[in-house]
């Protein structure tokens, strides 16, 4: 590459879906819109024990309403306004969705507040026929579905997103809309904005050309913050909402999939195509995302995850055959697919594997296999191994995590050959206590004891193994797990040969006068 070849400038692609609660409502809750059908309608939340307007329809705002407005003031001024319960979990649940269909455009795809997307499309623009195209694209999409939308193009997120939402009026260039724009498109504190028009400063190109130390000495350092990136003068970060894959590959149509089988056809084949360069890189996979573009402007993404690195395509599709079989709400094309995504967002070095001379797979292969298909169709929390921890405290001495998720097994601890294990297999959670314990001496082990209305003979013992408390807890707990108290733990064996892991839960006193006893396992 030459020296002399230029990097592209940044460009930065802005949408604003100023009726987004509304939209939502019309689309995914047509019945509740149904009865108010012609009216103007706004959605409202309790603020301070009264309900305030916390987004409107277009119709409701063309009549002169506002949120922040109170509902019975709203109604006085058009007492056919209809409300609706804001609901901006499942508003944030809508703009993900559509955040995610953007990925067709770039994979640099960052959610702005509660109403607005930010697109890094540096170097993707050409792909679709220059900026102009690239946005009528994304416009005529949501418009087809009824989303109304406003965007703006600039070189950098704040300045794309200010022209999104405030450009009321064409400019002859980027730099001079910027100037153009009122102060609120600097998007700080409401008693900062008051206090710039209280000054006279109107737009922005007035405000920069004070002097900003001035600004910063009057408004505070966020406004000049604020100027400086609208201005170009300081680059903002975009934050993605999903990070870039180390691996992505994609399949466009010029006529869309009407078929489910046919898609996952397709990815098969992007399915062979990361295996092969997975081979190149002599990397596997931890994880894959497969996503489904729908022509109307849906996705439908779907992420598998194995326990070892992988790059054989048969596996992998085998894993996305079971998401798929156990999918509640099946895959559906709509109007169809066109287009069809594979990432690999998770890979680790994996060499070429070679097979035993005897022929077959390895019996840690088959189990490993038996895990990922488990996990797929049950869900990842649902199935989990149990690793060593690093701690002496004995119900805190394995971890479940994950079984999908779990590194190569940790060792275990080993007994000595021919000696009874140390630890019981099965450890009771919490610790049942134990009465009428009765011993040759306070701090010995114990001879006789009560537990779940039988009552215990002991005929043999061992021990005791010392488990001092953790430093760092408080010693002031009357409950294992709870507090700091050390444990006297006896391996007993009663008259009929029940063999029991019991525990004092206190020093003899120096830590409690009258220590209680546990019963903390079973024997086999």
């Amino acid at each position: 590459m030459s020296s002399a070849k230029r990097l592209q400038p940044r460009r930065c692609l802005a949408l604003w879906f100023p009726f987004l609660s509304a939209d939502r409502l019309s689309l995914c809750r047509p019945e509740q819109r149904a009865g108010t059908l012609g009216l103007p309608f706004a959605f409202v939340e309790k603020v301070k024990g009264g309900l305030r307007l916390a987004a409107l329809d277009a119709q409701a705002l063309s009549l002169g309403l506002g949120p922040g407005m109170t509902l019975a003031d709203a109604r006085a001024r058009v007492p056919e306004l209809a409300a609706f319960d804001h609901d901006p979990h499942a508003d944030q649940d809508w703009l993900e969705r559509l955040a995610d269909g953007c990925l067709r455009y770039t994979p640099l795809v960052a959610l702005d507040e509660h109403d607005g997307l930010t697109l890094d499309v540096t170097g993707c623009a050409h792909l679709f026929g220059g900026e102009a195209a690239l946005a009528e694209d994304i416009v005529r999409r949501l418009d087809r579905s009824g989303i109304v939308v406003r965007h703006g193009y600039a070189a950098s997120p704040d300045a794309a997103q200010a022209l999104a939402r405030w450009q009321t009026r064409a400019a002859p260039d980027e730099a001079e809309a910027v100037r153009a724009l009122p102060v609120a498109a600097l998007r700080i504190d409401e008693d900062s904005i008051t206090a710039l028009k209280r000054a006279g400063l109107k737009t922005v190109g007035e405000v920069l050309r004070r002097p900003m130390a001035t600004i910063a000495a009057r408004f505070g350092a966020d406004a000049v913050d604020a100027l400086r990136r609208l201005s170009g003068e300081s680059q903002s970060p975009l934050k993605p909402r999903r990070a870039m894959p180390a691996l992505g590959f994609e399949k466009r149509f010029a006529e869309p999939l009407g078929s489910t089988a046919h898609a996952l056809a397709v990815l098969r084949a992007l399915a062979g195509d990361a295996a092969q360069a997975l081979e190149e890189r002599r990397e596997g996979g931890r994880g894959f995302v497969a996503t489904f573009f729908r022509s109307d402007g849906l996705t439908r993404s779907l992420f598998v995850q194995s326990g070892l690195p992988t790059r054989d395509p048969a596996a992998i599709m085998r894993l996305f055959n079971e998401r798929v079989d156990s999918l509640s709400d099946p895959i559906d094309p709509g109007f169809g697919f066109d287009m069809i995504a594979f990432a690999v967002p998770e890979v680790e070095p994996l060499a070429s594997g070679q097979l035993k001379l005897e022929g077959g797979e390895s019996a840690s292969a088959e189990v490993d296999a038996l895990v990922d298909r488990l996990t797929v169709r049950h869900g990842r929390a649902r199935l989990v191994r149990l690793v060593p921890a690093d701690t002496h405290i004995p119900e805190q001495a394995q971890l479940p995590l994950p079984a999908a998720e779990a590194d190569t097994p940790a060792s275990w601890p080993q007994g000595e050959a021919d000696e009874p294990p140390l630890r019981p297999i099965h450890l009771f959670d919490p610790p049942q206590r134990i009465e009428a314990v009765l011993s040759e001496v306070p701090d010995g082990p114990p001879m006789r004891f009560r537990w779940r209305r039988a009552l215990h003979e002991i005929r043999r013992f061992e021990g005791p193994e010392r488990i001092a408390s953790e430093w760092w807890r408080r010693k002031d707990g009357h409950e294992p797990g709870k507090g700091g108290l050390t444990r006297d733990y006896y391996r007993v064996e009663d008259a009929r040969g029940r063999r029991l892991w019991v525990f004092r839960h206190g020093l003899v006193g120096s830590e409690r006068d009258n220590p209680d006893w546990y019963v903390h396992g079973l024997f086999a």
